[in-house]
């Protein structure tokens, strides 16, 4: 599932396939209890997979469930533990905070359970952002997943 288009003051319309059958009922109950503020941020309506995907603030706050493998990653790459969970952030994204620059999108996705939640958290609200959401939701995939691995 992607993010297709954001407006200012608009919902958040999301595209893509929805995750696979034996994935989407725990994608149901993740996203039912989602909080309705993230980061400090107000939950948005979305349009689109809507049982799947949430999104909080403007620019969005975006999450996926049912995601994919993040392009990329492999078995050397950083993950960011939180908990239980392990969420892998692409090194580039990573050499942007050692070099200062707060400004980069943080595009997240949890390795630790199944399904994959993915989440998409624009620069701006770097880096107070990345680490409030990721604590709000890894108590929640823990809580509707199941463990599969542990991401290094």
């Amino acid at each position: 599932m992607l993010l297709a288009g954001c407006s200012t003051g608009q919902s958040v319309e999301l595209a893509g396939p929805p995750p696979s059958a034996e994935d989407a009922q725990a994608c149901r109950d993740l996203v039912a209890d989602l909080p309705d503020t993230l980061a400090g941020l107000q939950r948005r309506e979305v349009t689109g997979d809507t049982a799947y995907a949430a999104a909080w603030g403007d620019p969005a706050i975006v999450l996926v469930c049912g995601a994919a493998d993040p392009a990329g990653r492999t078995d050397a790459s950083t993950c960011v533990q939180v908990g239980r969970t392990g969420w892998y952030v692409p090194d580039s994204v990573l050499a942007t905070t050692v070099d200062g620059d707060q400004t980069a999108d943080v595009p997240t996705t949890e390795l630790n359970f199944s399904p994959r939640v993915a989440l998409l958290i624009p620069g701006r609200y770097r880096p107070e952002g990345f680490s409030d959401s990721i604590a709000t939701i890894g108590p929640l995939v823990q809580r509707h997943f199941t463990k599969v691995g542990r991401c290094l």
